[in-house]
């Protein structure tokens, strides 16, 4: 059987034979099952830095203390989420790529499910 491409991009390839990401290889005649995993960052050290940076601007250095609250903001707003491909197979279930990207976790989703269901 010839082996078709569903997605290519960079160091990603998912055919209906197998998924390379990162230089792991995964044969697709074991993948079961796909799906996202979003992993949300904790914003609770942004939070406390805040909140340490505004209590020294009330009480000791107001330029201080709204540089501290500035960089803690700073910091919250820039953190990203991280989203996961799952593989679910024999084994068990790996987390098979990482990506900051929603949109390019979406299309890898979609072209390892055409090659599941390529695969019969």
């Amino acid at each position: 059987m010839e082996e078709h491409t569903f997605f290519e991009y960079e160091d990603v390839k998912v055919t209906n034979a197998r998924f390379i990401s990162g230089g792991q290889t995964f044969a697709m005649n074991n993948v079961t099952s796909v799906k996202p995993y979003e992993q949300k960052p904790s914003r609770l050290g942004g939070i406390l830095v805040l909140g340490v940076g505004l209590i020294i601007a009330a009480v000791a250095n107001v330029i201080v203390g709204v540089l501290i609250a500035l960089a803690a903001v700073y910091y919250m707003v820039e953190q990203k989420t991280v989203y996961h491909v799952l593989l679910s197979t024999s084994a068990g279930e790996t987390t098979a790529l990482v990506t900051h990207q929603r949109d390019y976790l979406n299309q890898v989703i979609a072209a390892l499910n055409d090659a599941i269901v390529h695969r019969g």
